[in-house]
């Protein structure tokens, strides 16, 4: 089977596999002339769950290997790992009204592409933490090859671990990075209490879409893939909200914007089979077109999760309370 047939059934949620008995079944058919009854969607899942516990996922392991990393930018773009390249990064980030004297907090900065931009665009002095040692290095490297060593300087931190980030900013951002968060109070309390007085804190996030989304199988499946690369901890928006005002912050803004992520995620796709052929052409053509592969069932399975409304991505801008009462406190 083709690799376009292969990448047209992951993206569509049927199983590879089954497509290509199907068509071997059409084919064969035809061969002898026997009328072929219609054909029915194959019922099983594009990919069955494996047969783990969720311990097992949690392996210490970083799941972007240089494969991976070249494919993701082939797709979303040079110094990106995911949706979203530098034209709606701005767009998302105006709310910050970053400057060129602000600092700004990073968490979940991958290959630095979002930092580069910000510092580009905004003149702002950016510090990302990243929890992948890979893509850290590979992020310094580019920021140093773009002169901006200095303005986009990603860090490499374990959630988990770190207790202060060394300073205080004016700004913050996260980009889809605190869904893999176990602990996201104690994160969320971190940011907040390294912004400076007034500061602003803007997140777009993955978060379920109802409680009830919990007990789908459909949820199991996901959660427990392998093609998630790191264990979810999923909370629901009004969860994500509770934990930001638990931190003291103000929320400005909470938003869902499903739609405009998955329209993300088409275009970026739309032109995966012209990718394919220009890998095809290259040396590591082949390890390289099984990453192309692993990558597009990667997310198409999220798409899919977003499509049925049981997963959401959702934008908050949330500003730190200021340490003095205001003038109206006292009225």
């Amino acid at each position: 089977m083709s690799l376009k047939v292969r990448m047209m059934a992951w993206w569509q949620g049927y199983d590879p596999a089954d497509v290509e008995k199907l068509l071997a079944r059409k084919a064969a058919l035809q061969q002898s002339n026997v009328p072929e009854d219609p054909p029915k969607p194959p019922a099983s899942p594009a990919k069955p769950a494996p047969d783990v516990s969720p311990e097992d996922l949690e392996l210490p392991f970083d799941p972007w290997d240089s494969n991976r990393v070249e494919i993701a930018q082939y797709i979303w773009g040079e110094g990106y790992c995911g949706p979203g390249g530098p034209e709606h990064v701005i767009s998302v980030s105006k709310l910050l009204a970053l400057s060129p004297e602000m600092s700004l907090l990073e968490i979940g900065a991958n290959l630095g592409g979002p930092a580069r931009t910000l510092a580009d665009k905004f003149g702002a002095w950016v510090t990302g933490y990243e929890t992948s040692e890979r893509l850290v290095k590979l992020a310094n490297e580019k920021s140093l090859m773009a002169g901006m060593a200095k303005k986009a300087d990603i860090k490499h931190f374990s959630t988990e671990e770190i207790d202060s980030f060394g300073r205080n900013f004016d700004r913050a951002f996260a980009k889809e990075a605190f869904f893999t968060i176990e602990n996201k109070a104690r994160m969320m309390g971190l940011v907040e209490a390294h912004l400076k007085p007034s500061g602003l804190f803007l997140m777009t996030d993955f978060v379920l879409g109802s409680d009830n989304v919990l007990g789908k199988e459909s949820y199991r499946q996901w959660r427990e893939s392998e093609q998630e690369k790191r264990r979810p901890f999923m909370v629901t928006s009004a969860e994500l909200v509770d934990l930001a005002k638990k931190a003291r912050f103000n929320i400005r803004v909470s938003e869902n914007i499903t739609p405009t992520y998955i329209d993300l995620i088409n275009k970026a796709w739309a032109g995966a089979d012209k990718v394919a052929a220009q890998l095809s052409r290259q040396e590591d053509g082949d390890a390289l077109l099984q990453a192309l592969l692993k990558e597009a069932e990667f997310w198409s399975l999220r798409r899919r999760m977003m499509e049925s409304g049981d997963l959401q991505v959702w934008r908050l801008l949330a500003s730190k309370k200021s340490e003095k009462p205001s003038m109206m406190s006292n009225w």
